[in-house]
C-alpha cells in the first residue's frame, strides 16, 4: 500500500507543467526605425564634404598677378625695377593684371599715385595722353638751387625767371624790365620728366627737365631758358 502511494506521488509530480529555464529571454519587440532622421545624417554628410572640397579648389585658384616695391606717381609707368611677382587668389573679383602682361602694362600710365605694395589692377592704368589742346612741352636745363630736391614727373611747378639781367638799368629797355628777375613766368606747369641721363656727367649738377606749359606762355620760357635763367617752384596739386 505504501509503495502504490509513493508511485501515485511521483506521478503527480512527473506530470507538472515545465517551467523555462533561466537563461531563456523573452522577444523584445521590433525597433521603430526613422528614414527621414538617416536621410538627413546622410545629405548632411555629403554637404560638408561638399564644402571641404569647394575650399580646397579656391585655394588652388591663384593667380600670379603684379605688385609694385616703389611708389609709382602720376602719368608715369611700371618699369622692371619697381614690380614684383605676387600670388593672389582670384575670386575677388578685381581684375588683377597678370605676370605675364606686364609689358603691355608698361605702355600705359598711372591715373593717379600709387604706393608701394599695391597689388595692381586694371583700372589704374590708362593710355598715354597726348599733350592736350593749348600746351605744349618744353624742356630746360636746372642748376642746383633752380629746382627742389624730388622733383619728379606729374608735379605741378610755377616757374619764374631768375638772375639779374634786368639789375644793369635801362640797357634793355622795355623788354629787359618785361623780363626782369625773379619774375613769374608760368603759373602752373607740369612736370613730364626730370631724370639725369649718364651723358650729363660732364655738366655737374644741371638737370635736364621737361614741362607741359600753356602755349602761349612758350616764348618767354624758352627764352629764358636758354640762357640759364629759370627755377621752378613745387605747387600744391596732382
Amino acid at each position: 500500500m505504501k509503495i502504490q502511494e509513493r508511485t501515485g506521488a511521483g506521478a503527480g509530480r512527473s506530470a507538472a507543467p515545465a517551467q523555462p529555464s533561466v537563461g531563456d529571454r523573452l522577444p523584445s519587440p521590433p525597433r521603430e526605425r526613422k528614414p527621414a532622421l538617416a536621410a538627413l545624417a546622410v545629405l548632411l554628410i555629403l554637404v560638408g564634404a561638399l564644402g571641404a572640397t569647394m575650399l580646397v579648389l579656391r585655394a588652388g585658384d591663384r593667380v600670379e598677378a603684379i605688385q609694385l616695391t616703389a611708389d609709382v606717381k602720376a602719368g608715369e609707368s611700371i618699369t622692371e625695377g619697381n614690380i614684383k611677382s605676387v600670388m593672389v587668389n582670384d575670386d575677388s573679383g578685381a581684375h588683377f593684371v597678370a605676370w605675364s602682361q606686364r609689358a603691355g602694362l608698361m605702355k600705359l600710365q598711372a591715373k593717379s599715385t600709387l604706393y608701394k605694395g599695391t597689388v595692381v589692377v586694371g583700372e589704374m592704368f590708362a593710355d598715354k595722353s597726348a599733350v592736350e589742346e593749348g600746351k605744349v612741352t618744353v624742356g630746360v636745363s636746372l642748376k642746383e638751387g633752380q629746382y627742389p630736391k624730388g622733383l619728379d614727373s606729374g608735379d605741378n611747378v610755377a616757374v619764374y625767371r631768375v638772375g639779374n639781367k634786368a639789375a644793369g638799368g635801362d640797357q634793355d629797355g622795355a623788354s629787359g624790365s618785361a623780363g626782369a628777375a625773379n619774375s613769374l613766368l608760368v603759373e602752373r606747369a607740369v612736370v613730364e620728366d626730370a631724370t639725369a641721363s649718364s651723358g650729363d656727367s660732364f655738366s655737374g649738377t644741371n638737370l635736364p627737365v621737361t614741362l607741359t606749359v600753356d602755349a602761349e606762355d612758350a616764348a618767354a620760357l624758352t627764352q629764358a631758358a636758354s640762357a640759364g635763367e629759370v627755377a621752378v617752384v613745387l605747387i600744391p596739386g596732382n
